[in-house]
């Protein structure tokens, strides 16, 4: 059992988690939105390729949507499907969503048919909104269809928002991510949560009128959630990027550059990639990003290369700021902070000190890990979610009461980490097998679940190989009953997993090792004969 002095408690306990802080705790996400709507009617909103909305037209829109939701049964903590890409629609479809009490479903429009089905099958959604183009790649679904950017049924729709009781307690959104036992697992977010996290991300980073944010993270992903939304707190503007631009580096400096963008996000690795393409092109960087004021990165370990590269290509050019962020989908989005240092030997990047009315512990063996020792990490606070939808098992194992706290509820993390001297946090990886790649997050569990239902697996392991920073490979090593049909096997996952969870390789081995406790040895693996023909 962990020895602690007085002081140390004092720190961890008091000095370290002394993030209590007033917010709008009384109003919803949409409501922030109508408020500023009001004040700054005339100004842009939204804006996506040639075509712009103003908070007037955004919340119009967005009233009529609401009121034929209310219509189909939406209300307070009813979720609808949302599957739709990034466009002006989405927008107007996130908004009429809460606008009529609902909680948004983001699906994304290039998942399996099966996975579509399951999320609006898991969720029991009601409504699904999408557009007339993606009709045809959607399964067959009991949820009532709307079609965003046609018009809506004239008779008894009003133009107006009805009036609906929606309280900051009720759900905002439902995420839906990779889970361990081959099912994906919904994240029930309320409304106080996020707009926590939003008012923190304004008193830490003030944005205003004539700031444009850029939207490039795909909304299945909670990093979505802060772009999404923040803008609107203060009537500056939301740029959407074009569908799946965001793994293009030419065109994130062309909506940067067109739109006089001055906050965006990128997963460590995509910003490696981006960073490698403007070091490519010398002396265009100043030209092309000189509107950019700061860079939130978040979703893999932030690397002290990937500040060193930033700083010598962004920062000493146009003076941008990057910040770490870190913080699970149970918890909306981000429970900590680093700002990066700007100059000087860079040896470790930690994920920094917790946000505002967010508690963070180190936990080992039930009680508190001294200063510099590993454990745990484990969050309280007013951005833990509700819990996992439908999976009352589930939420009761990872939303525990917080042993050394009687009567606070903490969400276990799985990720291990320890306090720095100077109260800044150092991840130090994951205990399970649960990883992330480009931001993505995955359950390997998943997908050995799935291959082991395919006939002819006897066994499977998946692992991951990271060659660089921006190249990290999916491997899948096979114990076979039979001549197992490779490609058929990918093939199969194609249909039933989203793209970035199907392995890039697949290895066949007579067995797969064990530790002494009989756990699967991951370490104990052969190296992938990358030149064998798997598919």
């Amino acid at each position: 059992m962990p020895i602690l002095s007085e002081l140390e408690k004092a720190q961890l306990l008091g000095d370290w988690n002394n993030t209590a802080c007033d917010y709008p705790h009384d109003l919803c996400i949409h409501q922030l939105f109508e408020a500023q709507a009001l004040r700054t009617p005339g100004e842009i909103a939204v804006v996506f390729e040639d075509r712009t909305l103003t908070y007037a037209e955004l919340n119009q829109r967005a009233d009529r949507l609401a009121a034929h939701l209310r219509q189909l049964g939406v209300g307070p903590d009813v979720p609808v499907g949302l599957c739709v890409e990034r466009s002006l629609d989405m927008m107007v479809g996130v908004l009429g969503i809460l606008k009529a009490g609902g909680a948004y479903v983001p699906i994304d429009v290039a998942y399996p048919a099966d996975r579509i089905a399951y999320v609006l099958e898991d969720s029991k959604a009601p409504v699904l909104l999408t557009q007339r183009r993606l009709l045809p790649s959607l399964p067959a679904i009991s949820a009532k269809r709307v079609l965003l950017g046609e018009p809506l049924p004239k008779s008894g729709v009003p133009e107006v928002a009805p009036l609906v009781q929606v309280r900051p307690s009720n759900l905002a959104y439902v995420i839906y991510t990779s889970g361990s036992t081959g099912r994906p697992k919904g994240v029930m977010i309320e409304h106080r949560s996020v707009v926590n996290r939003l008012h923190w991300m304004q008193r830490a980073y003030p944005i205003g009128r004539g700031d444009v944010i850029l939207q490039k993270t795909p909304y299945c992903f909670d990093v979505s959630v802060w772009e999404l939304f923040w803008w609107a707190l203060e009537g500056a503007t939301l740029c959407l990027l074009m569908p799946r631009g965001e793994a293009i580096p030419q065109a994130i400096v062309e909506a940067v550059k067109r739109h006089r963008v001055n906050v965006m996000h990128f997963v460590p690795s995509m910003l490696n990639v981006f960073l490698e393409y403007l070091d490519s092109k010398p002396g265009q960087v100043s030209e092309a990003l000189v509107s950019l004021r700061h860079i939130f990165a978040s979703g893999e370990v932030l690397s002290p290369v990937h500040v060193r590269k930033f700083n010598e290509i962004i920062g000493v050019n146009i003076g941008a700021r990057l910040t770490n962020l870190y913080g699970p989908t149970e918890t909306t989005v981000d429970v900590t902070y680093f700002d990066c240092p700007t100059r000087g030997e860079i040896e470790n990047i930690p994920i920094g000190k917790p946000i505002q009315n967010t508690r963070i512990y180190i936990l080992k063996e039930g009680c508190l890990a001294p200063i510099g020792q590993a454990g745990e990490l484990c969050v309280a606070g007013v951005g833990l979610a509700r819990g996992y939808l439908n999976n009352p098992e589930l939420t009761n194992e990872r939303f525990v009461e917080n042993p050394v706290v009687p009567g606070e509820r903490i969400y276990r993390t799985g990720d291990m980490a320890r306090w720095l001297p100077d109260g800044n946090i150092e991840y130090l990886g994951r205990e399970d097998q649960q990883v992330k790649i480009r931001g993505l997050r995955i359950e390997l569990g998943e997908i050995e679940n799935v291959i082991q239902g395919y006939r002819g697996v006897a066994d499977c392991v998946v692992t991951t190989k990271k060659y660089s920073d921006s190249i990290i490979l999916i491997v899948a090593y096979l114990v076979c009953r039979e001549d197992t049909d490779l490609k058929a096997l990918k093939q199969h996952l194609q249909r039933v997993l989203p793209e970035y969870m199907v392995p890039g390789h697949f290895q066949k081995i007579s067995r797969v090792p064990l530790t002494a406790n009989g756990k699967a040895d991951r370490k104990a693996l052969p190296e992938p004969n990358l030149r064998a023909k798997t598919s």
